[in-house]
């Protein structure tokens, strides 16, 4: 990854709770976000990825 990890954000799905770096076990966790205000909104972001991805496949069967 070319970004600098150590300045990057993650949302950890066990705790619920944004971290800064590489704390978690990677199973732990989403992202990386580039700021802690979007890995705040990471459920919010994976249910519109998910939504996204999932018109799109519908739309190509």
């Amino acid at each position: 990854m070319a970004e600098d990890v150590e300045h990057m954000f993650w949302y950890n799905m066990k705790s619920g709770k944004v971290e800064q770096g590489l704390l978690s076990p990677a199973v732990d966790r989403v992202g990386p976000f580039e700021t802690r205000e979007e890995a705040e909104r990471a459920l919010e972001i994976l249910r519109a990825n998910s939504a996204k991805w999932a018109e799109e496949e519908a739309a190509e069967d």
